[in-house]
């Protein structure tokens, strides 16, 4: 599977679409304004501890406190010597308020809440990722291969012996095959970097950032170019030699995948970005099939509705929905990556009554969901044939980051009917009326109100005056959502 990374600067705003066989599975945007903070490393200051909920806030210099939980705080150093669970103390024990400590954002702010912190500080690089305060080697999962786990576990312990580095280290999945040249490069530059950082936070005000992360485009040359990778794509020159510099001096090998987009027409219109990203905007999303998916974005969780729609299929129903939600299997796996979806997730698939097609669809969801850079996990179909599942989400989704609530909704997704609003408008002169002495009301409303008012409401809005014995005048506000109306006493 070919995958090329396509990377859009401008001044305000960098964007990057991963796109894979010439389709669009995922989107990355950091604008100049509001930059993401995951991995930064804060020196902090405890404003408040909250026994009740094992967390604490910590300020860290931003508007909201962020918030540091009992789970993320650092194991003592006995705890990882022994490698032996011990029943934790209290967090107001091991914190109070106003002291410092250093932390690392793992959760950017989202909607309301802060920032989420861990005091277990991880720093990572192409190949590893170095636990200051860690004691042991770890490989990741998706390196399979017995031989290689053994051989990059091997030679970490044998560097770090000889070197004298202390701290634990992670593998990443990008270190399979890796050279031991580079994996002992990797190595000192984070030993040599957490000293660095050690320095700097000793005498630093509390509330002061101690080390920034690298921008998106860096972080994405170190993260997530691997080996499928292509070529990757940049239209902006200062950006191009930036990222050479950058894989010059720290991953030569990524050097010949870089190259500067110069053609006329803008880079995203390569391969239709910009109408992948009005689509994914969407409530409905299509299937080749007919079918088609329902997303819903709530506070608590995200939604997706499987329907058959103009899909008859050809042999039995069961068949039929069987097919649709194989189709709708792949299609959910990629709206996540490229929405951006985390948290909670209920997929609700059409009801199959065959058990060997419901694990199947599993089985595809979970084979679909193997490319996503985010961890996942996927539970059995429940007993309501429903698919719950989670997403690690540490940033804002496509959706938050490019929308804001509806002002004539207020994010409801629904308005009142014209109907509604006239009903209620009877009501509030038939208050009026009863407090006040008015000698006329004038009702201001948008124009589907006043339409409404002036033909199917206009023997109500007849009867009602007489009731009363107050004339009433409509006018007509151009500015007023269909939900807004004022009545104003002459």
């Amino acid at each position: 599977m070919s995958e090329e990374i396509l990377i859009n600067v401008t001044p305000q705003e960098t964007r990057i679409a991963f796109v894979e066989n010439g389709v669009l599975q995922e989107i990355a945007i950091e604008r100049q304004r509001n930059r993401g903070m995951v991995s930064n490393i804060y020196k902090g200051r405890v404003s408040r501890v909250l026994p009740g909920m094992e967390a604490a806030f910590i300020d860290i210099g931003l508007e909201r406190a962020a918030f540091l939980h009992a789970s993320d705080l650092d194991l003592t150093p006995e705890e990882k010597q022994t490698g032996v669970e011990v029943t934790p103390p209290q967090i107001q024990e091991i914190l109070r308020s106003g002291q410092e400590l250093l932390v690392q954002v793992i959760k950017d702010p989202l909607g309301t809440k802060g920032a989420r912190l861990t005091s277990e500080i991880t720093i990572p690089s192409r190949y590893l990722v170095y636990i200051p305060s860690g004691r042991n080697i770890g490989v990741s999962s998706r390196i399979e291969s017995v031989e290689e786990r053994a051989r990059l576990k091997a030679l970490l312990q044998a560097t770090q012996e000889e070197h004298g580095i202390p701290g634990g280290f992670i593998v990443r999945t990008a270190a399979e095959g890796a050279s031991d040249i580079n994996l002992l490069r990797d190595m000192l530059f984070l030993h040599k970097l957490w000293k660095d950082i050690a320095e700097r936070a000793q005498p630093a005000a509390a509330g002061r950032l101690v080390h920034e992360d690298l921008p998106i485009v860096l972080r994405t040359l170190r993260d997530l170019v691997g080996e499928d990778v292509e070529k990757v794509r940049i239209d902006s020159r200062e950006t191009y030699h930036r990222a050479a510099h950058f894989a010059e001096r720290m991953e030569p090998e990524l050097l010949p995948l870089l190259e500067h987009y110069t053609g006329e027409r803008p880079i995203f219109e390569l391969y239709n970005v910009e109408e992948e990203i009005q689509r994914a905007l969407e409530r409905k999303v299509p299937l080749k099939s007919g079918g088609y998916l329902v997303v819903d974005q709530t506070e608590a969780m995200t939604t997706v509705d499987v329907n058959t729609g103009g899909y008859v299929g050809h042999r039995t129903l069961e068949e039929t929905i069987f097919k649709t939600n194989l189709e709708a299997a792949q299609a959910i796996a990629r709206q996540l990556r490229l929405r951006n979806l985390g948290g909670i997730i209920i997929l609700d698939f059409i009801d199959m009554h065959e058990p060997d097609h419901r694990l199947q669809v599993s089985a595809a969801l979970q084979k679909a969901l193997e490319r996503d850079h985010a961890k996942t996990k996927v539970c059995a179909v429940s007993s309501l044939g429903l698919i719950e599942m989670t997403r690690k989400r540490t940033r804002e989704s496509l959706e938050h980051i490019l929308c804001e609530a509806c002002p004539t909704c207020g994010g409801r997704g629904s308005i009142k009917t014209a109907e509604t609003v006239c009903y209620e408008v009877f009501r509030e002169i038939l208050r009026l009326a009863r407090q006040y002495n008015a000698k006329q009301m004038l009702v201001l409303a948008a124009q589907s109100v006043i339409d409404r008012l002036l033909d199917e409401e206009s023997t109500a809005l007849a009867e009602l005056q007489a009731f009363t014995g107050v004339p009433v005048r409509l006018q007509v506000e151009a500015l007023y959502t269909p939900e807004q109306y004022d009545i104003v006493l002459m």
